[in-house]
């Protein structure tokens, strides 16, 4: 393996099916948005599952694998000739081949179905794994969901307890690069005192807690405005359920931006909703980015 054309390189994993040429094209205009490779990943499980009988993705031999990835390659170069494809085929576990890989490149895209991209394993599972121990970014593409008219809005999902930089700095560069709106939603969960009264404590009303949230989502994006002033950057912020308030503003997104850890607030229930409603019920491709994944909002 070339560590050069490895390190920063968009990697997806495939195997033979109608569903993953829209994964691969998906995974091909990132790779052009970013203008670095493609690597096309195709895994030769080993040890072979047991009854097994040749089919790609089922114990699939180097021969074929080699030959989806050029069917695959061929259909990249007709759409986008400018684009350096590099075939990876390896033998191991899908999930851990993409992980594997994960500490080099830039992205990782895998389709949402364990039968888009990994047959083996039950409903999203590999997905789920490779979303969670990452340590890139990952985006899960939904096939079904690429040919519906969206709008030109990236969202993402914060936690104003608990904002890494490098989740913002990667839906900041995601909507610079596509001249989309960003969308940062921030969803109110906590009661919040007012004081206390003759019976005990207080709650603000809804309105309030929404308008102090507001007040303090706006003063975090301030600096985001100043270095991006070219930027459709809007606050919004959400009484609700965390994941469905995220999978409520996935209708009308072209991508779904969270974060893949945290230990309070809504990252921490987002570590939840990635094995459950956000990465599996969303109805847009989620980008999933690691805590660790570095940003430089601030330099």
């Amino acid at each position: 393996m070339d560590d050069q054309l490895m390190t920063g390189s968009v990697v997806v994993g495939v195997v033979d099916t109608a569903e993953q040429r829209l994964v691969v094209r998906c995974a091909a205009e990132e790779a052009v948005r970013r203008g670095v490779v493609l690597r096309i990943l195709h895994v030769v499980e080993w040890p072979a599952p047991a009854g097994s009988t040749g089919s790609v993705g089922r114990g699939a031999t180097a021969q074929e694998a080699e030959r989806v990835i050029a069917s695959f390659a061929e259909s990249v170069a007709r759409q986008f000739p400018q684009l350096e494809v590099v075939p990876d085929v390896v033998s191991g576990l899908p999930a851990q081949a993409l992980l594997d890989r994960s500490s080099t490149a830039a992205l990782i895209v895998v389709g949402h179905r364990g039968t888009d991209g990994f047959p083996r394993l039950p409903l999203g599972s590999a997905s789920l794994q490779v979303a969670t121990h990452s340590q890139c970014p990952v985006l899960v593409v939904r096939p079904g969901t690429l040919e519906e008219p969206r709008e030109n809005r990236v969202v993402v999902g914060v936690d104003m307890d608990d904002l890494p930089s490098g989740l913002m700095e990667f839906a900041l560069e995601a909507a610079q690069a596509r001249s989309a709106v960003l969308e940062v939603v921030h969803v109110a969960t906590r009661p919040e005192l007012l004081g206390t009264g003759p019976t005990g404590p207080a709650l603000l009303d809804d309105e309030a807690v929404s308008s102090s949230a507001q007040e303090g989502l706006e003063s975090i994006l301030a600096p985001y405005r100043s270095h991006y002033p070219g930027l459709d950057l809007q606050g919004r912020v959400k009484r609700h359920q965390p994941a469905q308030a995220l999978v409520d503003a996935s209708r009308h997104a072209s991508l779904l931006v969270v974060g893949s850890h945290g230990r309070t607030g809504l990252k921490r229930l987002l570590l939840g909703s990635v094995s459950g409603k956000v990465l599996h019920t969303a109805l847009c491709p989620v980008a999933v980015v690691p805590a660790a994944h570095p940003g430089h909002a601030e330099s």
